[in-house]
């Protein structure tokens, strides 16, 4: 069909959707919250962790334990009870994922071992203690 107003050199205009750009920019936006998933997932309870050089890499697999100052205890954000914190690890099927205890460092050595003993209980495999890293003073002359 020709269009009125075209010459015979003339080429009709396309009517057709291009959707490569949109597939583009799902795409740009799915490997976006790819990467910011693992850092949403640690950022809900606030916990003052000891300090070191080396730190796990987590994923959304893993799961975190973390207790606070006060000794609340929290599931990947969620708040348990001490009581039925060992039930709530059972239901999650630990074995296969690593689990992480996120404590704050005003807590007693004797109150993480008895949870890394709670999580081990539970089915966990592979257990990792979260620290927050060192951060290196940058010399005076190198600014």
């Amino acid at each position: 069909m020709k269009l009125p107003g075209l010459s015979s050199g003339e080429q009709e205009p396309m009517w057709e959707i291009n959707i490569t750009p949109l597939t583009d920019v799902f795409l740009v936006l799915l490997i976006i919250f790819m990467v910011t998933t693992p850092l949403i997932m640690t950022a809900g309870v606030k916990i003052k962790m000891p300090k070191s050089k080396a730190l796990p890499s987590l994923t959304e697999r893993d799961v975190i334990i973390a207790v606070t100052s006060a000794e609340r205890y929290f599931v990947n954000s969620t708040e348990v009870s001490k009581d039925r914190l060992s039930d709530y690890l059972k239901d999650l099927k630990l074995s296969g994922k690593l689990v992480v205890v996120q404590a704050d460092r005003t807590l007693t050595h004797g109150t993480v071992v008895e949870l890394l003993d709670i999580a081990k209980g539970a089915g966990a495999e592979k257990l990792a203690i979260a620290t927050e890293p060192v951060r290196e003073p940058v010399p005076a002359g190198s600014r």
